[in-house]
């Protein structure tokens, strides 16, 4: 059903706007307000642009970019911050992996 990848959310700091892919409008509503938490947060403490993307086998990655010239973009913040989330958030992004493995890519 899926063969690209696939943006669960996304928030920007540019347009300070958050995005939630409706696909997956079935999650509990207190997955999609920390989803929304974590992104915003993110982009408020570095700056720029962060994805959470679903790749071809189900893995949740975490995309950052910045506009080119943009100066108050943290680049090595992002990295560590993404680190923090990755193993502060592990068991919800386990599970929301699992949970597309199984709703999206049909795996038992």
């Amino acid at each position: 059903m899926y063969e690209e990848e696939t943006v669960l959310c996304a928030a920007s700091a540019y347009e300070e706007k958050y995005f939630f892919n409706d696909d997956f409008k079935s999650l509990p509503v207190e997955v999609k307000k920390e989803l929304r938490a974590m992104c915003t947060l993110f982009t408020v403490d570095v700056g720029g642009i962060l994805e959470l993307v679903f790749s071809e086998d189900g893995e949740l990655m975490f995309r950052t970019s910045a506009d080119e010239g943009d100066l108050l973009y943290d680049e090595i913040g992002s990295v560590l911050k993404v680190k923090q989330l990755q193993g502060e958030k592990r068991e919800l992004l386990e599970a929301l992996e699992t949970y597309y493995r199984v709703f999206f890519l049909g795996e038992e």
